[in-house]
């Protein structure tokens, strides 16, 4: 059993403790949050509530790790508090509010050999999950141009997001897990270039469209929005020899037209294999990397460089000028 105090009780601290509730081999012992209404909120379980890290340490016998899914400006100060208590860290992404908050926090991580576990969930979404494994067997041949978009409403309900000063904004928050999955899927991003709309007084009219070059020649461009009415994100990957292409507000979501003998020309449709949860699937996940010392599907330095496009987007945005990345 792997014990767990869960640092934050907003939407994704509600998120993490609904998918721990329903695991066997988990328990949270503690739920700490500064506002205690919301901590008893989601504690519905009966976990016992604390309004700081270090209240919960005098009272609970035994953490094996420490979840924290605070505003992302908190992220350095709490994994470092986290450390004093456990060996074994999740944090929310963004990792870090720049590339180097998040070099710090891998660095004292190394220094002090703790596992850091970082919640890029896309990852284990199971349409993403399966258009990466169609890449890697060459499904649709040479892969060439990518289209990726993820929308949705202002999340007006933390008005932490609307300071970009905390959160990053729509690219560092939002559209950054877009950035890692698709370093995940082509390697190495080399040259960033942005356009949109970003104003600190109208946060939830915030609007990008970034065209990313990879080292692989693979051209990207996604898109990004917190002007819509509902969390829509969809996909289409052209390569040599056929296209993938993914809706998430189409029953029959992740398409594959390949013009080779297996399909003979035509389209072929598989429908989402979502039974549980992503963030049940990713945290499993670490947990068991907690349990047999494995190496996580996301290291660090992978949450890292997400950030370092990120950062990159967001630079080329105020600029008006594309932006090139050190390998």
């Amino acid at each position: 059993m792997t014990t767990i105090l869960l640092i934050g009780a907003g939407v994704m601290g509600t998120t993490h403790i609904n998918a721990y509730q329903k695991m066997d081999h988990a328990e949270v012992v503690g739920v700490v949050d500064i506002n205690r209404n919301k901590a008893e909120a989601i504690a519905t379980n009966g976990e016992p509530i604390f309004t700081s890290i270090e209240d919960a340490i005098e009272e609970i016998f035994q953490i094996d790790l420490i979840d924290i899914c605070l505003p992302t400006d908190l992220h350095l100060t709490y994994v470092k508090k986290a450390s004093n208590y456990t060996k074994h860290i999740i944090c929310e992404k963004p990792l870090g509010r720049n590339v180097e908050e998040a070099k710090e926090i891998i660095q004292f991580c190394e220094q002090e050999k703790i596992n850091l576990f970082v919640g890029h969930v896309v990852r284990f979404f199971p349409e993403y999950q399966l258009a990466k494994k169609l890449l890697d067997t060459s499904k649709i041949g040479k892969p060439g141009v990518v289209r990726m978009s993820r929308t949705s409403a202002f999340p007006a309900w933390e008005n932490w997001y609307g300071d970009a000063g905390k959160s990053g904004g729509l690219i560092l928050d939002l559209i950054i897990h877009d950035f890692d999955y698709l370093r995940w899927c082509f390697g190495e991003v080399v040259r960033v270039y942005a356009k949109g709309f970003a104003n600190q007084k109208l946060p939830d009219k915030a609007y990008a469209l970034i065209t990313l070059r990879f080292k692989n020649g693979v051209i990207a461009h996604v898109e990004g929005s917190w002007t819509h009415h509902h969390f829509a994100t969809k996909f289409e990957m052209a390569g040599s020899n056929g296209i993938i292409s993914y809706n998430s507000d189409q029953t029959k979501s992740l398409s594959i037209f390949a013009n080779d003998e297996s399909s003979s020309g035509r389209s072929v449709i598989h429908k989402s294999r979502l039974n549980r949860n992503p963030h049940h699937k990713e945290l499993e996940h670490f947990i068991d990397c907690v349990e047999t010392n494995k190496q996580p599907l996301i290291t660090p330095e992978d949450a890292m460089k997400a950030i370092e496009i990120s950062m990159a987007a967001i630079r080329s945005m105020e600029t008006g000028q594309p932006v090139t990345l050190n390998e």
